[in-house]
């Protein structure tokens, strides 16, 4: 067995990864990355390509480290297709937007922490999380080439992405860490690089549109004129092969496609829940897609990871300086969070337990009679603000769907109370239990208005 001695052990060399050993090293400390993949595969992942937030990124891998990875800054808007209302939504997206080669950004990430001073470890696949006898974790196993390899470290950040395994080898019983998890909070990803023969029209826009099945959506994504990321995202209770069907399907009938290549084929899992109440332990900390750090209604990530890795990065450095790697020593990483997009993305997870409890033509329905602006708000920022005009607007072209609109509208009303709510989170982990308890009160209004089946 080979022993390495770590302030910081990371598992994973995603983006949250990269950022959490990027801060750490920036500051001096000694910060491992632990990643399964082969130094040549390392940053390939199964991503949709859209990135939200691009005009900002944590300073320890500047934006300019990243821009060779920018294939499209010329995207401003996403362009949703309903078929069942024969209707496309232009509808404009806040703040900056690009469409990256992840590839290529998973190559700049990793050079960028390995240039602030971070080790990688290639090819270690983890099996294990060590414990002290109190609970708290001091490092991770695994294995390389058949060799055990142990990381030791005084704060062990989860990085590994949804469903990681490190949660189920950790005992955290002993902590606040967020155990209420299962496979329906989490979806299915699946895309295809493709090159096309000519330009596409809608190159300027992100493209969105429904499954013939109401848990899943198909976008395409324009990494370039003629290279488009084109895939599908699904809950987990769904058949994926026929829902891949869907996809192959809408190709062949899109002439764009006609005459296409494929380049490239990934998939992968993330959440569409809302972050972890907690993502906590005694020396552990999760961040990204590991402690559910992604708007649940796009998918999107990227940048929320990268400030989940500066803020962890940071909570461990004053942990260990301080000489304490306890959950105490490391909540502040958990306001963080909650203050920077947790609780806009909770209150955003209200309308995906709204869509399971609606017939799938009219939500797309409802969809299509609402203002494209409110609804670009509704989508990224979780609230939407409605004029007495512009609901007299809405309702006469709703005619016929006022009964979803006075569905959403109540729901809207729950997700309010929700972003209220989470600007009282915590400030310490011995008041989680009575910060929770009053929100699973709303969380039964929440079902009882939408009629949709207890998610949590």
């Amino acid at each position: 067995m080979t022993t390495h001695e770590y302030d910081v052990a990371v598992v994973g060399a995603g983006t949250a990864g990269c950022y959490t050993a990027a801060t750490v090293a920036d500051a001096g400390y000694d910060v491992a990355v632990v990643d399964r993949k082969s130094e040549a595969e390392a940053g390939h992942i199964a991503c949709g390509d859209a990135l939200k937030g691009a005009d900002a990124f944590p300073e320890a891998i500047p934006k300019s480290r990243l821009e060779p990875a920018f294939t499209n800054t010329g995207v401003d808007h996403g362009r949703f297709e309903i078929p069942q209302e024969d209707t496309v939504l232009e509808i404009p997206v806040p703040g900056e937007l690009a469409v990256i080669d992840r590839w290529e950004y998973g190559r700049c990430i990793i050079d960028g922490a390995g240039d602030a001073g971070a080790d990688f470890h290639y090819g270690v696949v983890v099996q294990d999380v060590l414990q002290a006898d109190d609970g708290t974790v001091t490092g991770i196993t695994g294995k390389r080439n058949g060799d055990v390899h142990e990381f030791q470290a005084d704060v062990v950040v989860d990085a590994a992405g949804a469903l990681s395994i490190l949660q189920d080898k950790a005992d955290l019983s002993g902590a606040t860490f967020d155990t209420n998890v299962s496979y329906s909070q989490f979806c299915s990803a699946y895309r295809e690089i493709v090159e096309v023969p000519e330009p596409v029209e809608w190159d300027d826009a992100l493209v969105f549109k429904p499954t013939e099945r109401a848990a899943g959506y198909l976008w395409y994504f324009p990494r370039t004129s003629t290279e488009i990321n084109a895939g599908l995202g699904f809950q987990m209770n769904e058949e994926p092969m026929q829902l891949v069907d869907d996809l192959k399907r809408d190709l062949r009938h899109r002439p764009e496609f006609e005459g296409a290549e494929v380049r490239d084929k990934l998939g992968a899992a993330l959440p569409t829940r809302r972050p972890y109440d907690s993502a906590t332990a005694p020396g552990f900390v999760a961040v990204g897609d590991a402690a559910g750090h992604v708007n649940p209604t796009t998918g999107g990530g990227i940048a929320g990871a990268a400030y989940a890795g500066k803020y962890a990065g940071e909570q461990a450095i004053e942990a260990i300086e301080a000489g304490d790697v306890s959950e105490d020593a490391l909540w502040a990483y958990n306001e963080r969070v909650m203050d920077h997009y947790g609780a806009r993305y909770a209150a955003l997870d209200v309308y995906n337990v709204l869509s399971t409890a609606v017939d799938v033509d009219d939500l797309m329905g409802l969809l299509a009679a609402l203002p494209g602006e409110k609804l670009a708000e509704a989508l990224y920022g979780g609230s939407a603000q409605f004029g007495l005009r512009l609901k007299l607007v809405t309702a006469l072209k709703s005619f016929g769907y006022w009964s979803n609109i006075w569905n959403f509208y109540k729901t809207k009303q729950q997700a309010d109370r929700l972003l209220d709510h989470y600007e009282d989170y915590p400030s310490s982990p011995d008041a989680l239990a009575d910060w929770q308890a009053r929100r699973d009160d709303i969380m039964e209004d929440v079902y009882a208005v939408t009629g949709a089946d207890p998610k949590y």
